[in-house]
């Protein structure tokens, strides 16, 4: 039976994972952006594709390299907390 408090329960549990998953994708794509905005800033340059590419690279480099640690956290989620819910034990 899922009661309110279980429920509400596992919602902050799948938010917070989420956000711990989303964290290095972000973090990268928050640094390679400040680092090219101040490229930008010294050098004058207003290119909208040197924004672009750099972040992506970023963000593509940061997912291969935490994509274990992300499918790890979410399997060991839905084994711990979903699939007890839906199986009902």
């Amino acid at each position: 039976m899922l009661t309110e408090t279980l429920f509400f329960d596992t919602l902050r549990q799948g938010l917070w994972v989420a956000t711990v998953t989303s964290l290095p994708i972000l973090s990268a794509a928050l640094v390679a952006g400040v680092g090219v905005g101040l490229f930008q800033a010294l050098t004058s340059i207003q290119e909208m594709t040197l924004t672009f590419v750099p972040k992506l690279l970023a963000i593509i480099l940061t997912f291969w390299v935490s994509m274990s640690f992300m499918t790890q956290t979410l399997v060991s989620f839905f084994q711990a907390r979903i699939i007890p819910l839906v199986t009902g034990g």
